[in-house]
């Protein structure tokens, strides 16, 4: 428009028929919000005036933010991404992250500037971050329900803009963000935006008109044949990323980010839908193939969370490379492991892994994680059998009803000694666990140092102390555990690999790459693989490095503490490397119960 200059805020009006049963919902009256709006002025605040029907409501726009026109600064000269497969990432919400660090300036706490502060490098350094996973922070609105509760959204799945960012998050916009990630980069940590392209804030036939349904719903909405929304998402609606329009706004998004931003990549929310045409899922999909070929993509990292609600929605395993995934089956078997319902051959599985997921290649593309945003914290997994989900306002009926999660004894907080240190074991033991498997591995923000949601298993609208990190409580001996992994991680080459473990040596190597023993040193038999009473397991990787040495991790979930024997290498002697109250004894070391325990041989002097 001629004339117009940075800083002028406008929307959108469209007029047509009105006819909802059919997916048709032009309203004058409704000021929508520019899908390609790189800015907007406030956030977007549920009102039911916005959910009003033609010639009822009245206009709205004193309700609605506005789209800001907005000067982007230069293009950033294109740099190859930081992470890399078998890192480890780091899941952070945005506003929760920061909101009571003592060290961040008050004004500054709960934004993306944030995390550019020296006390926040210092601790993703020392845990051994490769990226950061930024939830979504695109311009999100409330569900309907949740106003009258009291409540807010805190994790932002329920966009209304798709390059604008959160005010509350950015209020320094796409600059902030830059600055951000540069500051990051910087100290070797990448950043990964959690994107939202599986449905919007529109909800379902009793939604909010905002934007696209105001525009054409029928083109950015997939719907049924006699004209009802499709839903499988199960927000009510589900973006038609099956039609050109829609493929290229996602992809015009992807590329704003790269081209402004610097991120090293994206995370996808129910990435099925992006997969979805008239016949089902196709990996093959035009828009997931343009992802994986359009020159400012390419090489970016992408992850899939690989399943929604529709029909045949769980697709694990099922995209292409060079996509990774998330593993929720690596999430269980671990849980079950853990809690005695589990064998030890799931749990090789899963750690030299998942090669029965991932068929048809030689590299694991599982992002491998025991707890995420969705559901409950690591140590919520050991402190609640059930989930304690009253404070969201639905009685208790939201959220899984079966998290493969085990209490100790107590259901929830307790001062009782005996609990709290089995359930410090736990905790140290899952950690292990993490950190000892191939791929890429995820922890979310505080689970390294023992984050409570008090049993909420789908805090999502709790915008509160609930879901805010507790900075001051930190368990450190926890956190100094993580940060032992994560150099442990580091500095073993054989424990970052993506290459699948196979029991054969690997090039120029004389000894196989995984070995599998019993604690008595023996390799373990057929029947052992298959017996669910079996809670101890050695496992014996070549370090992967020059030293010729090897690694063995000794995993006892067992309650009582066991003597593990340690096979001899030529050359070599054992030495703990991550010790947890583990006593050396002739033969082997003695392992306590609910632990792993890494050691490491070194050379003896003279003979190597």
């Amino acid at each position: 428009m001629p004339g117009l200059t940075a800083g002028a805020r406008y929307g959108f009006r469209a007029d047509g028929d009105y006819a909802p049963e059919r997916g048709l919902w032009f309203d004058p009256d409704k000021l929508l919000v520019d899908p390609y709006a790189l800015a907007i002025d406030r956030p977007c605040i549920y009102d039911p005036r916005l959910t009003a029907r033609r010639g009822e409501g009245g206009d709205t726009a004193p309700l609605m933010p506005k789209a800001v026109v907005t000067e982007l600064p230069a293009p950033l000269t294109p740099q190859p991404p930081l992470f890399r497969p078998g890192g480890l990432i780091y899941e952070v919400p945005v506003r929760a992250f920061t909101r009571l660090h003592p060290d961040i300036p008050e004004a500054q706490r709960g934004t993306i500037g944030a995390l550019a502060h020296p006390a926040i490098i210092e601790h993703l350094k020392k845990i051994g971050v490769s990226a950061v996973e930024l939830m979504p922070i695109t311009a999100w609105i409330d569900e309907r329900h949740l106003p009258p509760l009291g409540l807010t959204n805190a994790w932002g799945y329920n966009p209304v803009t798709f390059m604008a960012l959160d005010p509350r998050l950015a209020p320094g916009g796409i600059v902030e963000l830059r600055e951000t990630l540069a500051a990051l980069r910087a100290e070797g940590i990448g950043v990964i935006l959690d994107l939202v392209f599986n449905h919007t804030g529109e909800s379902d036939e009793l939604g909010p008109t905002l934007s696209l349904r105001g525009l054409d719903a029928r083109a950015y909405y997939r719907h049924e044949e006699d004209g009802r929304l499709v839903n499988d998402t199960g927000t009510g609606n589900t973006l038609a990323c099956d039609h050109p329009v829609v493929q290229e706004m996602i992809l015009d998004a992807l590329r704003h980010f790269v081209r402004y931003a610097g991120v090293d990549g994206f995370r996808f929310d129910l990435a099925t839908v992006l997969g979805r045409t008239a016949s089902g899922f196709d990996a093959n999909a035009p828009l997931l193939a343009a992802m994986r070929t359009d020159p400012d993509l390419a090489d970016r990292v992408m992850i899939a969370e690989p399943w929604d609600i529709g029909p045949g929605g769980y697709r694990l395993g099922g995209f292409r490379p060079p996509f990774l995934e998330w593993n929720d089956r690596y999430r269980d078997d671990i849980r079950r492991f853990w809690r005695s319902d589990g064998g030890v051959g799931a749990l090789a599985t899963r750690l030299a892994g998942s090669s029965d997921v991932f068929v048809g290649t030689t590299q694991t593309r599982s992002v491998n994680f025991i707890a995420a945003h969705d559901g409950m914290t690591l140590a919520d997994l050991v402190s609640y059998e059930c989930k304690h989900n009253g404070a969201n306002g639905e009685d208790n009926r939201d959220g899984h009803d079966e998290n493969l999660s085990w209490n100790n004894g107590v259901e929830g907080q307790t001062a009782d000694p005996e609990v709290t240190e089995r359930r410090a074991r736990d905790l140290r033991a899952l950690l292990s666990a993490l950190f000892a498997s191939r791929g890429t591995i995820m922890l979310t923000a505080g689970d390294e140092f023992g984050r409570t949601q008090r049993g909420n298993n789908n805090a999502y609208a709790q915008d509160n102390e609930i879901t805010w990190l507790d900075w001051s409580n930190r368990d450190l001996a926890l956190e100094e555990h993580v940060a032992a992994l994560a150099e442990l991680r580091i500095g073993v080459p054989a424990l970052s690999a993506i290459e699948f473990l196979t029991a054969r040596p690997l090039p120029d190597r004389d000894v196989p790459d995984v070995e599998w023993f019993s604690e008595a040193g023996t390799p373990l038999e057929a029947a052992d693989w298959e017996n669910p009473e079996r809670r101890r397991l050695t496992m014996l990787l070549d370090a992967g490095d020059d030293s010729g040495s090897r690694l063995a991790i000794l995993f006892n979930a067992d309650r009582r503490a066991t003597v593990f024997a340690l096979p001899s290498h030529s050359g070599f002697i054992w030495n703990a490397s991550l010790p947890v109250d583990t006593t050396a004894v002739e033969g082997g070391l003695l392992v306590p119960g609910r632990s792993v325990v890494f050691a490491r041989e070194s050379a003896v002097e003279g003979e190597r």
